[in-house]
């Protein structure tokens, strides 16, 4: 599925979060959103998941704008991870994922939570409960959460945050795997460098609201004279606004 964003605007009173941004993610391609804390990434995510309203502009998935008729049907395609946003902790993880997969409408969805629990090593803790879980082991099931319904959106807020470096790495391996398979269209907001430049095909990068850079790992990084993307990332939130 493709998704294009057009002059997408979101004011909060006298705060504008987000500024007339305009970008196209291709079928089956991966883009990362990168900027500093405040730029305006989750608000953007949170209006492209239809959790918030923009104040102006429009968002079209395969080149249908999302409304009243079309939008159960294309939201059912899409889902969301971020470890900022926690599942009901007095639920066992079976429990949550049970309840993620019946609002999808998996089917065999005891098939489907065995599948991704061996896939994303959480099948240990399927009884326990969310909240006595460890902020790595709950990241996994947050993951585990988004795919439960085979998406073919996926909007991603720091995937591996809390994770540790051999976990990370196994994620981010997984994700590769799991979008060759299932042709997933991906936005990845993360303040992993490393991350992004592995599993990103392209960037957006953000401050106050507005797009400032966009291109390819590579395209951004030369032209801003920098040998890699951190020191790239690091340059653009540094500098003075830019118009």
């Amino acid at each position: 599925m493709t998704i294009q964003v057009k002059n997408l605007t979101k004011k909060f009173k006298n705060t504008l979060a987000v500024s007339k941004i305009n970008f196209t993610i291709d079928k089956d391609k991966t883009v990362g959103l990168l900027g500093a804390n405040g730029c305006g990434k989750t608000t953007s995510i949170g209006m492209l998941l239809g959790l918030i309203e923009p104040t102006e502009g429009e968002i079209l998935i395969n080149n249908k704008k999302i409304n009243s008729t079309n939008r159960v049907d294309i939201l059912s395609k899409m889902n969301f991870a971020s470890p900022y946003v926690e599942l009901p902790k007095k639920l066992t993880v079976r429990q949550n994922l049970e309840v993620y997969g019946r609002l999808y409408g998996v089917v065999d969805l005891t098939k489907k939570i065995d599948e991704i629990s061996n896939d994303l090593n959480i099948k240990e803790f399927l009884e326990i409960k969310t909240g006595e879980l460890s902020s790595g082991q709950k990241n996994r099931v947050t993951l585990a959460k988004s795919l439960i319904n085979n998406p073919e959106i996926l909007f991603l807020d720091e995937p591996t945050a809390s994770l540790d470096p051999d976990t990370g790495d196994y994620v981010r391996s997984y994700l590769e795997k799991y979008k060759e398979k299932n042709k997933l269209t991906m936005l990845l907001a993360s303040h992993n460098m490393n991350e992004v430049e592995r599993l990103c095909d392209t960037i957006i990068m953000m401050k106050k609201g507005k797009i400032i850079d966009e291109g390819t790992c590579e395209q951004i990084i030369k032209k801003h004279g920098r040998e890699n993307l951190e020191q790239t990332f690091l340059k653009l939130a540094r500098s003075k606004d830019e118009n």
